[in-house]
């Protein structure tokens, strides 16, 4: 995606799709794998989001309402980056993935976050230019800036 980044396009899809429980064990079982063989250390939540903070941030959490400024990288498991913003972007909170708005009401400016979502917290089985339906991804994200 050239001119627009895909996390603008949160607006327009939204992953409401629904999943099994066998396929959610299988998004879990492969996500497992990818931590293991790259010796990743991060937390699970009850939802099936993989997070962990790399650095805290400092302030009060962001909240949904909030518009936030962030870089990021996002890429597929098998290592094929789908989208990188070096320089802040900002976004309302409420309008991000669900993987994104989980992990950033726990965060603060400043936070560095690594976190892998399974394709129920992602853009579920739409397919976007660059990533295939029930995608599962991982992203290292920082916040500069919230309001």
């Amino acid at each position: 995606m050239k001119n627009i980044p895909f996390l603008f396009l949160l607006l327009i899809v939204t992953a409401c799709e629904t999943y099994s429980k066998q396929e959610v064990g299988s998004f879990d079982t492969e996500i497992q794998a990818y931590m293991k063989s790259h010796k990743m250390h991060l937390n699970r939540s009850e939802s099936g989001l993989y997070f962990k903070f790399l650095r805290n941030g400092i302030g009060e959490n962001i909240k949904l309402t909030d518009s936030v400024s962030i870089s990021y990288k996002g890429s597929l498991l098998n290592g094929t980056v789908v989208d990188i913003q070096r320089k802040p972007i900002t976004m309302l909170a409420k309008d991000l993935i669900g993987g994104w708005k989980e992990t950033l009401v726990q965060a603060k400016i400043g936070s560095e976050i690594e976190m892998i979502l399974p394709p129920q917290l992602a853009y579920g089985d739409h397919k976007l230019s660059q990533i295939p339906e029930n995608s599962i991804l991982f992203f290292e994200l920082k916040i500069w800036e919230i309001k």
